[in-house]
């Protein structure tokens, strides 16, 4: 899949599966601009991707649970390029812990922060530059936490919340920016591993899930894959989710 010339903003691009998509792209000729939390994460990233010759990388630190910072992030894309055609909504902080009382308040408001209010200024502020790109797609890593009725993970409730809520944004999003041919594409992966087999028998791999949004982005424009959602077989709620 040739996407030479493509501007993409990945979010939480530190590390993980939001590194493989980082890279992903940039293997395939986008010009990447990812963010962090951690600014020396994100530069690692950074400067892995342009020791391969493949594309263009620059990266900058974003707090999500900040909305300075994620004003910042926005701003810095912006100086950068005059269109963004995807925007990759991976970033959000993950907790353990089947109680409410498993997680401080503190810990509960930066999850729902980041995962929601976070996500959605983000998405706000870099919303003009995709809606003057040729082919603009926003791709939400949501999680399987963010479906009806899923119970099987062992996340905190405040992450099944804000999962919830991106969950939401994504729906009213993709109804009301498809008529202008911003294309909203939302992933719902049950909790997965970095590495595995990539067996019917086995778990869900990040490799796996970055394909899928590979595969939704090249897609002609009249290909509008709105959802993905996964069967969850072999992990169980006391696994890590990613």
């Amino acid at each position: 899949m040739d996407l030479t010339g493509l501007r993409v903003a990945v979010t939480g691009a530190g590390r993980d599966t939001g590194q493989m998509l980082a890279e992903a792209f940039a293997a395939r000729g986008a010009r990447v601009f990812l963010s962090a939390r951690d600014p020396a994460a994100a530069a690692r990233v950074a400067t892995l991707i342009n020791s391969r010759g493949a594309a263009q990388a620059e990266a900058f630190p974003c707090d999500l649970a900040v909305p300075d910072s994620v004003r910042a992030f926005a701003d810095f894309v912006a100086a950068r390029t005059p269109f963004l055609d995807v925007l990759i909504n991976n970033g959000a902080v993950y907790v353990d812990g089947a109680d409410l009382a498993d997680a401080s308040d503190d810990t509960i408001e930066t999850v729902m922060a980041a995962g929601a209010t976070g996500t959605m200024l983000l998405t706000r502020h870099l919303l003009p530059l995709l809606r003057v790109s040729a082919r603009p797609d926003i791709v939400n890593l949501i999680s399987a936490c963010g479906e009806p009725g899923h119970h099987r993970s062992g996340a905190h409730p405040a992450f099944y919340a804000a999962k919830h809520a991106h969950a939401g944004l994504a729906e009213i999003l993709s109804y009301r920016l498809r008529p202008e041919g911003i294309r909203v594409i939302s992933l719902f992966p049950p909790d997965f591993v970095q590495d595995g087999p990539r067996a019917a028998d086995g778990d869900l791999t990040a490799s796996s899930v970055v394909d899928c949004v590979l595969f939704a982005v090249g897609q002609p424009r009249d290909c509008f894959i709105r959802e993905f959602r996964f069967e969850q077989s072999a992990l169980t709620p006391a696994q890590p989710r990613r």
